[in-house]
């Protein structure tokens, strides 16, 4: 694992099941919908690529569409069966293209599939920040568990504001006024 300070040019923001069926039942789910949405802006701002996965469309739903309104042009969903993101093929020829070695996770559920692809993110050799307002579950007991075995494994825990301000910089940042608008 190299530096833990997140740096744009090496990140890759990885949206795990925003998902039209799933969300309505996610503790907060307003909440961790802005939040997912003003990383993806800033990920478009920033050059960050992103990654975005659903699990089981066929019965939880495609990409939710204030999710789906934002992702780039050329990314597709990634579905998958398996709980975390690292069981998807196409997931792992995706995020091998990209060369990059740091993972912004967020979505739902915290405690399931952003927990499961975390710790399979570090296995592989990748730091990674998980978003604690931009990831959710059903019961927030559960999103609590799994946000303190991430950070017992080693992954860092975040908020967008403090990833996006990060890999900005400094105020002078050419992306800084662009996405100043949503902070507030």
């Amino acid at each position: 694992m190299n530096d833990r300070r997140l740096k744009a040019s090496d990140a890759v923001l990885v949206v795990v099941d925003m998902q039209q069926k799933l969300l309505p039942a996610i503790d907060g789910h307003e909440h961790v919908v802005t939040k997912t949405r003003l990383m993806m802006r800033a990920a478009a701002a920033l050059d960050v690529p992103v990654l975005i996965t659903t699990q089981y469309a066929k019965g939880l739903g495609p990409v939710h569409t204030q999710i789906a309104e934002l992702a780039p042009s050329n990314t597709a969903p990634i579905d998958k069966l398996t709980f975390s993101c690292f069981g998807s093929a196409d997931f792992n020829r995706r995020l091998s293209t990209l060369e990059r070695r740091t993972l912004i996770l967020c979505g739902v559920e915290a405690h399931i599939c952003v927990l499961q692809t975390g710790l399979d993110a570090l296995e592989s050799g990748f730091a990674v920040h998980v978003l604690a307002d931009a990831t959710g579950s059903r019961d927030p007991r559960n999103a609590d568990l799994g946000y303190r075995r991430l950070q017992a494994a080693g992954v860092v825990l975040s908020s967008s504001e403090m990833a996006v301000y990060e890999m900005l910089g400094a105020s002078d940042a050419p992306a800084f006024k662009s996405l100043l608008p949503f902070f507030k």
